[in-house]
Parts: C-alpha cells; sequence; structure tokens
C-alpha cells in the first residue's frame, strides 16, 4: 500500500543533543580509513583554520540515521521497515562537524514517491549546533520495495 502523500512536509521534533568526542571522531576516520590528519590532530585541525579536530563528511549520518528512525517508526507513517532499504544520501555543510559540538537533528519528510510499487522516502535532517546554527543538512533517501505477490 502507497504511503499517504499527506506526510510530506511532516517535521518531527528535535533529538536530544548528541555531543561529538574527539575519540568518536577518530574510531569513525579510522573505520573508514580515512586518514586526514584534522580528523586525530588537534594542531593540523588548527593549522586548517579549525579550533578543535573535524569529522570526516559521512560522520554525520550516524546521527541523522538515528533521528530519520523517528519517521520510520510513526505508526501513522505506515512504513514497512522490514522492506526497506537504504537509497541514496546526499550533504549539504555550512561547516564541518567539529569535537565539542552538541547536535540536534531536526527531521522533516521532503517527499514521497511511489515508483513500480515501491515507495520511496526522502527524509531531511536539519543539524543544529547549541546555538541554533544550521551545519549540515543531510537528505536520506529510503525505499520500501514492494510487497511480493503470493
Amino acid at each position: 500500500m502507497a504511503l499517504d502523500q499527506s506526510f510530506v512536509g511532516r517535521t518531527y521534533p528535535p533529538t536530544p543533543a548528541y555531543e561529538v568526542g574527539r575519540e568518536k571522531i577518530r574510531e569513525f576516520a579510522e573505520a573508514v580509513g580515512d586518514t586526514h590528519p584534522a580528523y586525530v590532530d588537534r594542531e593540523a585541525a588548527r593549522a586548517l583554520g579549525h579550533a578543535d579536530v573535524i569529522a570526516p563528511p559521512t560522520f554525520v549520518f550516524s546521527i541523522t540515521y538515528r533521528a530519520a528512525g523517528v519517521v520510520v517508526q510513526d505508526p501513522q507513517l505506515g512504513l514497512d521497515y522490514s522492506r526497506v532499504v537504504h537509497g541514496d544520501q546526499k550533504f549539504r555543510y555550512v561547516r564541518p562537524v567539529r569535537a565539542g559540538d552538541r547536535l540536534t537533528v531536526t527531521s522533516t519528510i521532503e517527499s514521497i514517491k511511489s515508483l513500480a510499487g515501491n515507495d520511496v522516502l526522502d527524509i531531511r535532517g536539519d543539524v543544529h549546533d547549541e546555538a541554533g546554527g544550521l551545519v549540515v543538512t543531510a537528505v536520506t533517501k529510503l525505499v520500501a520495495r514492494a510487497a511480493e505477490e503470493a
């Protein structure tokens, strides 16, 4: 069954603040194999104009994906998560994520489409710092595969 188009534009409450730690940044950079020194060395980050180490660009996915979970678990939306695959991910940065940032995510359903019986859902996650400044916008595309015919 196709998802209800009236959910387009629905915004969910912001998440609790997530404090970005140097160790989490280092672990993430190591896990993705990115050896840029600004991710692990404060002096290297300072040489690039940052006050502390910065996170790799995809680091923010870990918090925006959790925030999108509130959307996909909304019983009124009716999304069958057992049929969902991750379709795409995009980031629009205002500034890098830095160690010490306290970030919240507000999720909004940007679009719902039905393609060949599959539901395609775009969820925008606006990531703000403690002062309310926009840091990055992440758009997650989820595809709920069509139910198989019996």
